[in-house]
């Protein structure tokens, strides 16, 4: 007995010396550029390509880091500062991810500019397959109340309603969307930056986007080949899809960005991750102003007249669009070019974000 109480008081002694002196603090690592994915389609280097892939392989992100805060393990390259994160597909799982990473206290991401790549649906009204849009602002599509269509009043156009208002684009606009996530303009200046850098990108087609934009003749955005464009995004959790969805989509991004934007292309994420941004960005741990979005149309949101949304959505699968490989490319193409002008300028950008003089 005597021996054991010895034995609990040396242990006792050995930890709260241990304990006594704490561990030295290691300096954060500086981050110049964040690249954001959402997917990746089984291993991240070799196979078919997800959103994440090309930017691993061609940058190149060569090291693997653990983070078990978020959805998958982070890619990294140390000679350039650049770090690479995949999200996961839906809001939730872009906006837990990215909050996650803020605040990972082996990183300083106060100055890193944040470049979300990925692809979308596109309105054929405005995008053609396998265009590159280049975000201005980003609206959410699930903040709202809702009521089915059939037992909406007959002379409204939606049974989806800004949130606390009671109609349809009912104004005015309620006061404080911006405490709900609703809607984000990206910063203008840096997205006109981008966008003039990119603008003559040589972008590719495929057998694939060409016989979709054929299908969509009728539709004058989509009949002309890929290029870089400007335009507004809708994120929603909910995969919507049809003519009237595509109507909708249009009217509620008219609406919040008070007819400042045009709706281009729709995915699920952006506005979760421009939540966490923008929270990180109050904590002194990022800055919103340094973020861009792109995203690649693969296929569009409504259907041609001919083709029910049903039987249109039933040819949906992540990965396999029309116009999905050449997407993923022109993505790649449009943003790379982004990366390399902000690493080229450090000097000059890491203090002043940059914008066409």
């Amino acid at each position: 007995m005597v021996y054991l109480r010895l034995s609990i008081i040396l242990s006792l002694m050995v930890a709260f010396a241990g304990c006594s002196k704490a561990p030295e603090s290691k300096t954060p690592i500086p981050i110049k550029v964040v690249v954001v994915a959402m997917f990746e389609i089984g291993d991240v280097e070799g196979d078919r390509p997800g959103e994440f892939q090309y930017w691993v392989e061609r940058l190149p992100l060569n090291e693997t880091l653990n983070f078990p805060q978020g959805h998958s393990p982070l890619r990294y390259n140390a000679e350039k500062g650049i770090l690479g994160v995949t999200t996961g597909i839906g809001t939730q799982f872009s906006t837990a991810t990215i909050m996650g990473l803020g605040m990972d206290p082996r990183f300083d991401l106060s100055k890193a500019y944040w470049l979300v790549a990925g692809i979308a649906g596109g309105d054929p009204e405005d995008t053609s397959p396998a265009d590159a849009v280049w975000t201005d602002w980003a609206i959410d599509g699930d903040i709202g109340h809702e009521i089915d269509p059939r037992e909406a009043p007959e002379d409204w156009t939606t049974g989806y309603i800004p949130f606390r208002n009671k109609a349809p684009y009912q104004m005015p606009m309620p006061a404080s969307d911006q405490h709900w996530g609703v809607r984000y303009k990206l910063n203008p200046e840096l997205l006109n930056w981008a966008y003039q850098l990119t603008k003559n990108t040589e972008l590719i087609s495929s057998e694939g986007a060409e016989n979709l934009r054929l299908k969509f003749e009728n539709f004058d955005g989509a009949q002309h080949p890929p290029r870089v464009q400007q335009g507004s995004h809708l994120a929603a959790a909910t995969y919507w899809h049809g003519a009237l969805m595509n109507d909708w989509a249009n009217g509620w991004v008219n609406y919040w960005t008070e007819g400042d934007g045009d709706f281009f292309t729709a995915a699920m994420e952006d506005t979760g991750t421009m939540q966490a941004l923008t929270r990180l960005d109050n904590a002194g741990k990022a800055d919103i102003d340094r973020a861009m979005v792109l995203r690649g149309v693969t296929n569009y949101t409504r259907p041609i007249d001919s083709v029910t949304a049903a039987q249109s959505l039933e040819g949906e699968t992540v990965g396999h669009y029309s116009a999905y490989m050449p997407t993923v490319e022109n993505v790649y193409r449009t943003g790379s070019p982004v990366v390399e002008a902000i690493l080229e300028n450090w000097d000059q950008y890491k203090d002043k974000v940059p914008s066409v003089d």
